[in-house]
């Protein structure tokens, strides 16, 4: 086993990274002083509560816990308030109380929706985060939770922090090879923000972390819940420099809302979003060799690079504009500054946006 310390002073928390982990779960609760008093709520989503359930529910129980469970439709249109009042309402038919908490079995849809939950709770108990796709290997650290509106991805959130993270990653041989490629796009990202010689073990560990070889993958998933855990120990709340782990999400939300969070999913729009950054990043005087290398490794995992054309690009805009890093008629955008290097440009004009995204309807 692996592990990480997110370090927030009082509030800091372990990310734990190995194999068998769900059937052992309850001695890691254990381990950090869940209450054994009051219920928990495990929150999954069909697609992982038919590999992944039984097992933490058997562990639990066997542990003394006192467990119920609430299963979610898979997919980003869970993550609405809808769906919020109903593990409420699930968390008030099992008695859950302040000193409870909530556990989040599932990816990042899981993890923001079981998180927010938490947070809004009686006005925030205990949740621990037990993710089980590649891509939640960072959504699942740093404690930003929230929900969805139909104009805008995340717009009701907060932060909240995890009493720990419990990676499970043989939870992650079951992924289809679409949510692969898709998880690893974020890992990819955390080379381009910080790494230059991870992005560079990215590209010759390519086949391994597609095929999900165990040691490559631990390794991978290793260095980017690294980057993750290094950025928001600095900057927990986003005051500045946690924001660059935001490459290619501005364009990439505002993709997925558009698309109306089921046509494309999160890693790919994300993928598509950092080519975006690095076309900026060129029309700021920086490198070709930046777009060049950011859309080839993106490419060699099977990730788009293109935008549909059939995606309109004045809705596109108008996603933008209710963008929290949207303020006073300019965008707030991570533009990578060399492979490896990023830096947070607050004065990109919504006309170099527009010109971007047209651009990236005719990527090859």
């Amino acid at each position: 086993m692996m592990e990480l310390k997110v370090d927030l002073g009082e509030r800091s928390y372990p990310i734990y990274l190995g194999e068998g982990l769900l059937k052992d779960c309850a001695a890691y609760f254990d381990k950090h002083a869940i209450s054994k008093r009051a219920p928990l709520l495990v929150v999954t989503d069909e697609s992982v509560a038919r590999h992944h359930l039984q097992p933490v529910m058997d562990s639990l129980t066997a542990g003394g816990y006192k467990a119920s469970s609430f299963i979610v439709p898979p997919g980003e249109g869970s993550k609405s308030l809808q769906m919020l009042e109903k593990i409420v309402t699930a968390a008030l038919e099992a008695g859950l109380d302040r000193k409870s908490a909530i556990v989040a079995l599932g990816g990042g849809v899981v993890g923001d929706l079981a998180g927010f939950a938490a947070a809004s709770f009686m006005r925030g108990i205990a949740f621990v985060q037990m993710p089980t796709t590649i891509l939640a290997h960072d959504s699942s650290v740093g404690g930003k939770v929230a929900v969805n509106h139909p104009l805008a991805k995340n717009i009701i959130g907060a932060f909240h922090q995890p009493e720990m993270v419990l990676y499970d990653v043989t939870t992650l041989q079951t992924l289809p090879q679409r949510d692969i490629s898709a998880g690893l796009s974020e890992m990819i990202k955390h080379g381009l923000i910080w790494d230059a010689d991870f992005v560079t073990w990215l590209e010759n560990n390519r086949e391994k972390l597609l095929s999900l070889d165990p040691e490559a993958l631990q390794y991978g998933l290793y260095q980017g819940c690294k980057v993750k855990s290094l950025v928001v120990s600095q900057d927990e709340r986003e005051n500045g420099l946690r924001a660059i782990l935001n490459l290619g999400h501005t364009i990439g939300h505002a993709l997925e809302a558009v698309a109306g969070y089921n046509e494309l999913l999160h890693g790919e729009a994300i993928s598509i979003g950092m080519v975006g950054s690095a076309r900026l990043a060129m029309k700021l005087g920086y490198s070709e060799d930046i777009y060049t290398v950011t859309k080839r490794i993106l490419q060699s995992f099977g990730l788009p690079v293109r935008l549909p054309e059939q995606y309109d690009t004045a809705r596109i805009m108008s996603a933008l504009m209710h963008d929290k890093k949207f303020k006073e008629g300019t965008m707030t955008f991570i533009i990578p500054t060399a492979v490896g290097q990023v830096e947070i440009r607050n004065d990109v004009r919504r006309e170099w946006v527009e010109e971007v995204v047209e651009q990236l309807k005719r990527e090859a």
